[in-house]
């Protein structure tokens, strides 16, 4: 539990991509992707003390771009295989290394600026290592997530919770299966379904711990390629804060052109983040 401690929120961010080239720099709405997500950890920055961000990258394209947009950038070793591995080498770069490291992926531009601050606040104030947002779907978030699993069935990642709040399981598979959901609709205006949001937060300790484990075979990319597995797999526990889009439409990562087209939409129907 802390009290205070330095906060680093690390974007990490990679040209390659099999369905989605380029992809922090594909244009939203007319704005880079890896600017939106970079403007999300700016807003957190100004309204929490000792608190930085920085995208690391192992491409010198989008090196340039941030340096040309003053973004804070670093370059990270080509060899890192996830997000994790590139966030622990941007925490090395670091003259001073934080105590609170938050994984802010760079295909995320509709990251709620509030669910950052809510994992800060656990952090603050509960128990724990490892820290994870999720939003509770209601059936209609769940209609429009199994409807966008037709196209693009390994985008978004959907968790199981225990009855203290962590993690039991997470997958690209929509969980728990529902049977029966005529009954599951009738009992409840929450479906079962939580959806994982693609934000990862942890102690300096525990990002380290992370590199220690053996690895999951639920990370393999020919399984779930579900790096936060790992954690699960070796008994460590992941705290799930249960948050909300306070009235806005959800939506997971961007990993295709269709994935971008949702976006757009949502953007276009809710506006844009207040950043202010």
């Amino acid at each position: 539990m802390s009290v205070n401690g330095n906060i680093l929120l690390v974007i990490p961010a990679r040209y390659a991509s099999t369905r989605l080239p380029g992809k922090p720099l594909v244009k939203i709405v007319g704005v880079e992707m890896i600017r939106r997500v970079a403007d999300i950890a700016a807003c957190i920055c100004r309204h929490n003390a000792n608190c930085d961000y920085v995208v690391a990258t192992d491409d010198q394209r989008i090196t340039t771009f941030c340096q040309q947009a003053d973004i804070p950038v670093c370059m990270t070793s080509e060899t890192c295989r996830s997000g994790t591995e590139r966030c622990r080498d941007a925490v090395s770069l670091r003259e001073k290394s934080p105590d609170f490291i938050i994984n802010l992926q760079g295909d995320n531009p509709l990251c709620p600026p509030w669910v950052i601050q809510e994992l800060i606040d656990a952090w603050h104030s509960e128990p724990g290592d490892v820290f994870t947002p999720c939003i509770r779907l209601n059936w209609e978030e769940y209609d429009r997530l199994v409807e966008a699993k037709r196209s693009t069935p390994y985008s978004g990642t959907t968790v199981l919770v225990d009855a203290k709040g962590y993690a039991l399981a997470f997958s690209k598979n929509i969980i728990p299966a529902i049977r029966k959901p005529e009954k599951a609709r009738a009992a409840s205006p929450l479906s079962p379904v939580r959806r994982h949001i693609g934000l990862y937060a942890y102690t300096r300790e525990a990002l380290e711990t992370y590199f220690s484990l053996p690895e999951s075979p639920y990370e393999m990319g020919s399984i779930e390629g579900l790096e936060q597995m790992r954690f699960l797999y070796n008994g460590k526990k992941i705290k799930v804060i249960e948050t909300d889009y306070r009235g806005r439409k959800s939506g997971s990562g961007v990993d295709s052109p269709e994935d971008v087209a949702r976006v757009e939409s949502i953007l276009r129907e809710y506006g844009e983040f207040d950043l202010s």
